[in-house]
């Protein structure tokens, strides 16, 4: 059996569209195919901004996801993508750059990159040089040299591409004469796996994203996109919610949230599963009254020592789910208790739900929100969510 097959391929994006527009100029996708133990990931930086960046960065990007998943010629998938370009009339350059990653877990990783910024390769605190580096050199469009990377990714390397919305920020500003540059993203990437080095690819993405903001005076000129992959081991993150159908089980139940069962991190959604975990494991669950004034309009989260969180059940839940279908970025507008459970659901890999099919009475109050659903319809909802919209491996598993 391969080891590395245990590994966890992290991607993620993180972009801010330009000061005074309404649609980002960058475009990325994403694709993990875990049958492969690969992953595949293009960012393209179209250019000026606007619609019009948009749709032709949007192009490119599936475009060279097509040709990668295919295993196309990389000369032949390069050259279609620069004839299907236009040229800008004045600049004689291409409407779009690219940065192609085509990440191989057990064999050699090939980065190709067409006018972004040089990518960074973190080993550690490390930046890593190729393996090898070849510079491509189409016939038909020899002004746009394309530069082809091949390297061995380690488990905990890092990979980061990025626009040179976040390169080029700052050159306005008297303290950054020629912008923020490489040296600038890399110096401050490598300060912050120094002081968190199992840091996320969302953290590491919107952290650097968020730098290159400030760096411009929080008044970007340009799009800014930061693309991150990070091989790991996955961190798991295990949601118990709801009681048994029968009391029989309580006992396993409960055991799932105890320490040492392969949970990087626990969350009981729902006071009768909370009651089940104390008296199961002898714990108990502790309510800090100061978060009250921070809770919204949902009750507090509490803490099970040495186990991880207890939040309300279902009415937390539906919140959690409302949040991500619609890609609430700005957790701070949310409740105390669905914003805790959303951040743990960012730097997890693996979501387990573990729920009980025992009917809560009280759930069928018609005096309750409409939008309120029986709490399987609810785990379901989510886990299909994170599955397609956040890229995460979700297990259910009912009681």
């Amino acid at each position: 059996m391969n080891p590395r097959a245990d590994y966890f391929i992290e991607m993620e994006c993180a972009q801010i569209t330009k000061h005074g527009q309404n649609a980002c100029g960058d475009a990325y996708d994403l694709l993990r195919l875990d049958d492969e133990n690969r992953a595949i990931a293009v960012l393209s930086d179209g250019l000026g901004s606007g619609i019009k960046a948009s749709v032709l960065a949007t192009m490119t990007v599936r475009m060279a996801m097509r040709f990668l998943r295919t295993d196309m010629d990389l000369l032949k998938s390069v050259e279609t993508i620069m004839d299907a370009l236009p040229v800008d009339s004045v600049r004689r350059i291409s409407y779009a750059t690219f940065s192609m990653v085509d990440l191989q877990v057990d064999g050699t990783t090939r980065l190709v990159e067409m006018g972004n910024p040089r990518y960074i390769h973190l080993r550690g605190t490390a930046d890593v040089a190729a393996r090898v580096h070849t510079q491509m050199v189409s016939q038909r469009w020899p002004d746009r040299p394309v530069e082809c990377y091949e390297m061995n990714i380690e488990p905990g390397d890092r990979l980061i591409c990025c626009s040179d919305g976040v390169t080029q920020s700052g050159l306005e500003n008297r303290a950054f004469k020629f912008g923020w540059r490489r040296e600038g993203e890399l110096s401050f990437i490598q300060e912050l796996v120094a002081a968190n080095p199992t840091i996320s690819a969302y953290d590491l993405a919107h952290a650097v994203a968020n730098r290159a903001l400030a760096v411009d005076s929080n008044v970007n000129k340009d799009d800014i996109s930061c693309l991150v992959v990070y091989l790991r081991r996955p961190r798991v993150l295990r949601i118990l919610t709801g009681p048994p159908y029968h009391q029989s089980n309580d006992a396993p139940y409960a055991r799932l949230a105890a320490p040492d069962t392969g949970a990087d991190a626990v969350i009981v959604c729902g006071g009768t599963s909370a009651n089940i975990i104390q008296r199961e494991l002898g714990v108990r669950v502790e309510i800090d009254l100061r978060k009250i004034r921070e809770a919204g309009d949902l009750p507090p989260p509490g803490t099970i020592p040495g186990i991880g969180i207890a939040t309300e059940g279902i009415l937390t839940l539906s919140r959690v789910r409302r949040a991500l279908e619609e890609g609430v970025e700005d957790l701070q507008t949310l409740p105390l208790a669905a914003r805790v459970i959303i951040e743990k659901i960012h730097t997890a890999d693996r979501i387990e739900f573990y729920v009980g099919t025992k009917v809560n009475e009280a759930h069928q109050d018609p005096n309750l929100p409409a939008e309120l659903d029986l709490r399987r319809n609810v785990i379901h909802r989510i886990a299909d969510i994170l599955t397609e919209k956040y890229r995460k491996q979700t297990l259910l598993r009912w009681f």
